[in-house]
């Protein structure tokens, strides 16, 4: 689905105008990704959210990502994993190129303390994918990290 019209403005408004209720329709929307082969496949995955930093979730009062994810998980029954952190915080990534993106999410997150990741399954859990770089991000750390697998599935695509 892409990220324009109706469904832009319902993720902009989930994301920025608080409106925590359309994690409901945006997560049902997101869950219908399970009916994708590639996704369907991976029954021992763990969803896992895009983490925020400290400072952008104070302002937003919540994690769009985790919300999601947290909707899936009800949802479908799928385990929520949190091995990741966001240790650096991040200019907005709204008017950046995919250089620019991966420049500005290097280093931007890295796994949980004592998190174990190894010979593990996931799906990375986001509400928009624009150039992949976010995601590819936090792919990166968890294969770093030992992971099997790591798969994404959002909302749109911008």
């Amino acid at each position: 689905m892409r990220s324009q019209g109706l469904v832009r403005d319902l993720i902009h408004r989930f994301k920025y105008g608080r409106e925590f209720t359309l994690r409901r329709v945006l997560g049902d929307w997101l869950a219908e990704a399970f009916a994708d082969e590639r996704i369907a496949a991976t029954t021992d995955a763990r969803l896992v959210s895009v983490p925020l930093h400290p400072v952008r979730q104070r302002e937003r009062r919540f994690n769009q990502s985790e919300a999601l994810a947290e909707w899936v998980s009800h949802r479908l029954g799928i385990p929520h994993a949190r091995p990741l952190v966001r240790r650096r915080h991040t200019i907005t990534q709204t008017h950046f190129d995919r250089r620019q993106r991966m420049r500005n999410l290097h280093a931007a997150f890295a796994l949980r303390h004592n998190a174990d990741v190894k010979d593990q399954t996931f799906l990375l859990v986001d509400d928009v994918l624009t150039t992949g770089s976010t995601l590819d991000e936090c792919a990166r750390v968890l294969l770093e990290g030992g992971a099997r697998s790591v798969r994404a599935i959002t909302v749109a695509r911008g």
